[in-house]
């Protein structure tokens, strides 16, 4: 465990660090928000937490902190002891979250993807983070060296907004999630380490030490030890002008999305882009407005080759193809000219079946949605038609025929999904309600003429809700 030795007092110096992180916090987060710190226990975020604690009061946030313990180190329990001591002795409500990090070819990037998955599904206003002055000037770097684009160089911002959150113009697209992640807030971007150790000496705070930091093994710590000591003697400013640097490639990404808004309105509708929005762009512009769709639906963004070839698939492809290009867990696809974004995931059993006993409501996660089966009179399914028959959900065989309009005469299934443009994908996890082996329910088409409900009889109207697991937007 670090602790401080030193107290050095100056007069006349620069604002207290606390007064600092206090302007840039009562800017962003308004009285009775709750702020979550994030808590590794080592200097930087002892000192945010510290400095929270002096303003919160002042400020009127309420103030907590959570510790991520990614099990990597032999020492993981004790900083998560330590962390927890620290709290009790502050006042400040604190719990820990372990997560397991799968070894691999980056484990750097494993552990922050499971750390900020914890952070998303907090249930506060602003997870409040440590990063500072030298963290940026050596994002800004290795996103450099990893070829990133203009956002990627912008580096951190401030506040990254909850998804969900941004709308610049008319037609951006529809968000994803039914409901926001906490903000991230990061108030020490203009405070240098130097500063945040000086401080932490001076309040005689104590913390811990990761041993991992000092292993040059990891791209952060080769810049940090290595590298930036060396720029530093020649270009002793670095910090400051590199986030200098990022502020600028900030500001013109937000002017590339404010492009691309407008390139895209009138296009997107129900989180879905028309193809020909592309056509009428140069192709520098069409790259841009692809990005913005995807980074519009909460998507890391592909390399520039993948990002490429969803552009030629999209433009190219004829019009009964069926496009289709892998974005990790994400598929984009093309249906009646639009590109969609469809959580991948395979077909659900061929001879899935499920016994309705009645519920009003029946998750089917299977099939990514839950069913709805509202009690109403003289509208939907009639319950005198159903009989005594057993009712069952199924999914679709091939063959299947039905009869919605009584004027019509019965049809094929695949007819009818076709004339209703529904999508592929949503076709073969759309649940079918089945009297004995009479087809009564399409979600989408309609309940067959047989086993329609009239005048006041009782019946159920069956709702169809597909999640997430199926279609994004």
């Amino acid at each position: 465990m670090a602790s401080s030795r030193k107290s050095s007092r100056s007069r006349g110096g620069p604002p207290d660090l606390a007064a600092r992180v206090a302007a840039q916090v009562r800017t962003i987060a308004r009285p009775r928000d709750r702020l979550l710190v994030g808590l590794s226990g080592g200097v930087d975020s002892v000192v945010l937490l510290d400095s929270l604690r002096r303003i919160a009061r002042t400020l009127g946030f309420r103030l907590s902190a959570l510790h991520v313990n990614h099990q990597l180190s032999p020492n993981a329990g004790r900083w998560s002891a330590f962390c927890r001591d620290l709290c009790r002795a502050l006042g400040i409500p604190f719990r820990v979250v372990k997560v397991h990090v799968p070894r691999g070819n980056s484990v750097e990037a494993a552990a922050r993807a499971a750390r900020y998955a914890v952070f998303a599904a907090a249930v506060v206003e602003y997870i409040v983070l440590a990063h500072h002055q030298d963290d940026q000037a050596e994002t800004v770097l290795l996103q450099l060296l990893r070829g990133a684009g203009v956002k990627g160089l912008a580096a951190m911002p401030l506040v990254r907004k909850a998804k969900g959150e941004r709308r610049t113009a008319k037609g951006d697209p529809s968000p994803i999630t039914h409901h926001s992640s906490p903000a991230i807030l990061r108030p020490l971007l203009d405070v240098t380490r130097a500063e945040i150790e000086a401080y932490a000496r001076k309040r005689k705070l104590k913390w811990v030490e990761d041993e991992s930091n000092q292993d040059i093994y990891f791209q952060r710590n080769y810049l940090r030890h290595e590298v930036l000591p060396v720029i530093a003697r020649r270009f002793p400013a670095y910090r400051a002008t590199l986030a200098r640097a990022a502020q600028h490639l900030a500001d013109a990404a937000r002017m590339l999305d404010e492009m691309a808004a407008a390139d895209g309105a009138g296009w997107i509708e129900a989180g879905a882009l028309a193809v020909d929005a592309f056509r009428r762009l140069p192709a520098t512009r069409a790259r841009n407005l692809l990005r913005y769709f995807l980074a519009g639906h909460g998507l890391n963004m592909p390399g520039a080759v993948r990002l490429e070839e969803a552009l030629r698939q999209a433009l190219d492809a004829q019009q009964d193809a069926r496009v289709l290009v892998e974005l990790g867990d994400i598929t984009l696809r093309r249906h009646a000219g639009r590109l969609h974004l469809v959580r991948s995931g395979g077909a659900p059993p061929a001879h899935y079946e499920k016994l309705w006993r009645g519920e009003k409501e029946i998750a089917l996660p299977e099939l990514g949605g839950v069913l709805t089966l509202a009690p109403v009179r003289g509208a939907g399914i009639s319950l005198a038609r159903l009989g005594r028959k057993p009712v069952t959900i199924r999914v679709r065989h091939g063959g299947e025929r039905l009869q919605p309009d009584c004027r019509r005469p019965r049809r094929s299934l695949k007819n009818l999904l076709q004339e209703a443009r529904l999508p592929p994908w949503q076709r073969e996890r759309l649940p079918l309600l089945y009297c004995g082996e009479h087809l009564v329910w399409v979600a989408g088409i309609g309940v067959d003429c047989r086993f329609q409900a009239a005048g006041v009889e009782s019946a159920i109207r069956p709702v169809w809700g597909a999640g997430e697991e199926t279609r994004l937007p």
